[in-house]
């Protein structure tokens, strides 16, 4: 049983990993911007930080399981696409990707608690089959520390991690200190919901067992 991970997203991969799958992975060609920007558009409203990482996991997953389907009709397995955004207060913050907005956001949230919306998007593909697909969003709260100064919020800053993370935070790496409290599956805060995605595949008639192929 073949497994394809939708995204570039170390964290992702990493986690698959460690839950004894060694998935294959492709890029989704999505532009996530122009999609929220054309969706948002056409409703009329802003979409809260749920529905935004679940339009984004779904398209990633099928932007992937459909060029899969076309170019390896054989391919006989799953694919998993996610998205992860920040919310604070009514804020809803994606990657801060300068040193500024992220010092910023540091100073913002020390001392205050978030949650961390992961959506995931997993489609089973089979031979002589069209596609099936099953989607669900995670949350997760995550209190920061009220004393971290800003000196720690400059070091961390500095050392670039911060930059390319939604909410401008880890909580498995070196941000992990200037977190106080997770309230929900951890993983969710990594970047996704284990719990989560297994559930979905056997939704769409899997084994999570029988995903496990590392030795």
């Amino acid at each position: 049983m073949r497994v394809c991970l939708a995204s570039t997203s170390p964290a992702r991969l990493m986690l698959l990993r460690q839950a004894g799958i060694e998935p294959e992975a492709q890029a989704p060609r999505v532009d996530e911007e122009a999609v929220i920007a054309e969706v948002e558009r056409a409703e009329g409203r802003r979409l809260p930080a749920a529905e935004h990482v679940l339009l984004l996991a779904r398209r990633k997953a099928e932007d992937v399981a459909r060029r899969l389907h076309a170019e390896e009709p054989d391919f006989d397995g799953f694919v998993i696409g996610g998205d992860s955004m920040f919310a604070l207060g009514d804020d809803i913050l994606g990657k801060p990707y300068t040193p500024e907005a992220a010092t910023a956001r540091w100073l913002d949230m020390r001392g205050r608690t978030g949650i961390l919306h992961s959506g995931h998007s997993v489609f089973r593909l089979s031979p002589g089959t069209e596609p099936r697909e099953a989607h669900a969003v995670a949350e997760a709260s995550v209190t920061f520390a009220a004393d971290v100064d800003e000196q720690e919020i400059a070091d961390y800053v500095a050392s670039g991690e911060p930059l390319l993370v939604a909410g401008a935070f880890t909580v498995d790496s070196l941000g992990g200190a200037f977190i106080e409290r997770v309230e929900g599956d951890p993983s969710t805060v990594v970047g996704m919901s284990l719990s989560t995605v297994r559930r979905l595949v056997r939704e769409l008639g899997g084994s999570w067992t029988a995903l496990w192929n590392r030795p």
